[in-house]
């Protein structure tokens, strides 16, 4: 069974360090032998996740970044990562999968919701916010990312009330869960069945919003 290897996690600790063109094209050969594994780590959680759910496209990040309107001149990323793209209207949220040295999670969710979807998902909120509730209280659920996370406004949206029982959740702009793990966890031979399980575990929050995203306000079918 693949497994992540210490030497990746090298690579990304020297990166971070040597974080120039110079370095990283005198080590190219190394990073593309740790980059050529991941890419083979992430075929195979692609493969197996394909085998419970319907992914569409799996998403491979470059280690280039993009520094046009950043601060942060840096050229590389210092993280090997991957989402995996769920398939047809259908089916809504998003997997990830983050390695970095000291930094390594899992998460999944809407980051970027178009507005018209997340005034879906507020509404629906406003009207029976019980329903999300238990899939956020769920044992499961806590133990394994503990709290939905994401940007709020700081103040409820435009035709909500302020004093609405679900307002925590009715002010958020992202809906996101992560989960996050040492250095030692992600070595571990067992952590693509870790990650397989760990994105499966999005699933009832997936599944409540697929159905919302689906659906008009009374729970007819949208037309595809």
């Amino acid at each position: 069974m693949i497994q992540l290897k210490s030497s990746q996690l090298q690579f990304l600790a020297e990166l971070k360090h040597n974080n120039n063109r110079d370095w990283f094209t005198a080590n190219k050969a190394w990073f593309q032998k740790e980059y050529q594994h991941f890419k083979s780590f992430s075929e195979a959680v692609l493969e197996r996740m394909n085998a419970i759910d319907h992914i569409e496209a799996l998403n491979l990040f470059r280690i280039y970044r993009d520094v046009r309107f950043s601060k942060d001149k840096s050229p590389y990323k210092t993280c090997f990562s991957f989402s995996l793209s769920r398939a047809t209207k259908r089916l809504r949220g998003g997997y990830y999968l983050h390695i970095e040295p000291g930094g390594s999670f899992i998460g999944g969710g809407f980051w970027d919701p178009e507005s018209s979807d997340l005034k879906r998902i507020r509404k629906e909120i406003a009207a029976d916010p019980q329903p999300l509730r238990q899939i956020l209280a769920d044992p499961v659920f806590v133990e394994t990312f503990g709290a939905l996370q994401g940007e709020a406004l700081k103040s409820a949206p435009q035709g909500f009330a302020k004093d609405h029982p679900a307002i925590d959740l009715i002010r958020l702009k992202q809906f996101l869960v992560s989960k996050n793990f040492s250095d030692e966890e992600v070595l571990q031979s067992s952590f693509i069945e870790t990650a397989i399980q760990t994105f499966h575990r999005m699933r009832p929050f997936f599944d409540y919003m697929s159905e919302v995203l689906t659906t008009d306000e009374n729970g007819v079918p949208l037309e595809e």
